[in-house]
């Protein structure tokens, strides 16, 4: 009877302890560990999009397959969904979450009522990596990440550097801000990348079965348009964050000038894309290189010979391309703003100082600006879609 009084007790002193407010309190985390407010959110889940297996016969994994997370708001204001293709080394955190604490891009567009869906390339961060398949990775070192993307002002050397400011803190290994934003970089595949994605992203455009709105960023930009051009009628917009480039040749950016490696051999990435007339190969692009740059500090540009083929399965669809005023891509992306152009898509090339947002590097989805930069392109959504 005794020991029943006992464990009697002890559960009546636990349930004060927690009515008077430890057990709330022990499960708060605190201010230093980051939350977003869900109140904007009426469902929230993950999937995988694409895969298949691989390996040899009686070992068989599954490769390929895309880590998918989709946030649907409480109150769905537009009809097409944001489908969100992040940089290389990069997974879908860019948009989830700022390194300094702020809500990322994917609610900035949750707010403005969109169905969003973010993602991790096939091979990378929480989708499988098959060792003897997608062969070796790579991953980018703290002085590099400085340079090309947190700290240019203070680092890099290419002409545009000095006007980096919206970084949040100095940019810098001991920085933690810095800190934070390399503990989310990863490793990465080479070669198979690209057909990988674009196939997962295939595979996912099929399960929304609903248009969709393309937000790319880097290497994501290339993915984006062979996304678009194998599912013409499920991309009604693509907004296109400093995408990779330049077209044909790659560029010195401390030199300004073209490097014999690099760049991209079919004009808007490097894997095949539909043109008319046909080419059967890269080679078959006839390209000329224009006298001069439009200005100082930018190469002149490769562009096609006229007339010029047509990226037919891109001409209706319209894109915002966003070139931030202090990051490297600013030496060579009107070219490939160029390119689009002549090639049929309709292309509207955004120096973004040029509408008041100054100060961006390549990485602006999470630079203090962020919202600001998240609000304009919401707006020219609005205006370009029905």
């Amino acid at each position: 009877m005794h020991s029943k009084i006992m464990k009697f007790t002890k559960v009546v002193l636990i349930a004060a302890c927690c009515a008077m407010g430890y057990g709330i309190y022990a499960q708060t985390p605190p201010d230093s560990i980051p939350t977003v407010s869900l109140e904007n959110v009426a469902r929230h889940g993950f999937f995988y999009a694409g895969g298949e297996y691989v390996g040899d016969a009686g070992r068989e994994t599954m490769g390929g397959a895309m880590y998918v997370e989709v946030m649907v708001p409480k109150e769905i204001q537009h009809p097409y969904p944001v489908v969100f293709l992040h940089g290389a080394g990069q997974t879908g955190v860019d948009f989830l979450q700022t390194p300094d604490g702020r809500p990322g891009w994917a609610y900035d567009f949750l707010d403005m009522g969109y169905v969003v869906y973010i993602q991790d390339f096939p091979a990378r961060g929480r989708s499988q990596y098959v060792p003897d398949v997608d062969g070796d990775m790579n991953i980018r070192n703290a002085p590099n990440i400085e340079q090309v993307f947190t700290a240019s002002a203070a680092t890099a050397d290419f002409p545009q550097a000095s006007k980096h400011t919206q970084w949040p803190g100095t940019g810098r290994m001991g920085d933690p801000v810095f800190d934070d934003f390399m503990r989310t970089q990863v490793a990465f595949i080479g070669g198979r990348q690209a057909q990988l994605t674009i196939d997962a992203n295939v595979a996912l455009l099929d399960m929304i079965d609903t248009p969709v709105i393309l937000l790319t960023h880097s290497q994501g930009g290339w993915f984006g348009w062979n996304i678009a051009d194998e599912r013409p009628d499920q991309v009604v917009a693509i907004v296109t964050l400093e995408p990779a480039a330049p077209p044909i040749r790659g560029v010195d950016t401390t030199n300004v000038v073209y490097r014999e490696r690099g760049g991209l051999a079919w004009g808007v990435g490097n894997t095949p894309i539909t043109y008319d007339p046909p080419a059967g190969d890269a080679s078959e692009l006839q390209v000329v290189i224009e006298d001069q740059a439009d200005e100082e500090g930018l190469v002149p540009c490769y562009v096609q010979r006229e007339p010029a083929r047509q990226l037919v399965n891109l001409t209706h669809i319209p894109v915002l391309f966003m070139n931030g005023e202090a990051g490297y891509h600013r030496i060579f992306d009107h070219c490939l703003a160029g390119w689009l152009n002549q090639a049929g898509v309709q292309t509207e090339y955004v120096r973004m100082e040029d509408v008041g947002l100054t100060g961006n590097g390549h990485m602006m989805m999470l630079e203090e600006n962020s919202a600001e930069i998240a609000e304009y392109i919401g707006g020219w959504l609005e205006n370009n879609l029905d």
